[in-house]
């Protein structure tokens, strides 16, 4: 697959991890819960790192950054993933925190590609 190709589909994954990231900013659990809002950030943080390669088309840049902070991304997807049954057992909560590990699951095996 080609460096543009993998950008824009990691782009497009990028689209979930963004809303799971509002919905978490914007719910009432996130004005009471510091690891809560870690996550949020953490996720906002990957993203805008991400902003201007693809804006300027380097696409490289783009793979490289993406790789260089997908620690801070998975570790962001694992506490939620743990914390996310004490903060809430909604729909809403479980059906983000699924999101978000499928999105970045494919992230991740889309930048192991060879």
């Amino acid at each position: 697959m080609e460096a543009e190709e993998r950008v824009r589909k990691i782009d497009g994954l990028l689209s979930h991890v963004w809303m799971v990231r509002t919905f978490l900013k914007h719910s009432e659990e996130a004005e009471e819960d510091d690891e809560l809002n870690e996550v949020f950030r953490s996720l906002y943080d990957y993203m805008l790192a991400l902003g201007s390669p693809f804006n300027a088309g380097e696409y490289d840049k783009y793979l490289k950054l993406s790789r260089k902070k997908l620690g801070k991304l998975k570790n962001a997807t694992t506490l939620f993933l743990e914390i996310q049954p004490e903060i809430s057992s909604h729909t809403n909560f479980r059906m983000a925190a699924q999101s978000l590990k499928l999105a970045v699951d494919q992230i991740v095996e889309i930048l192991e590609e060879n």
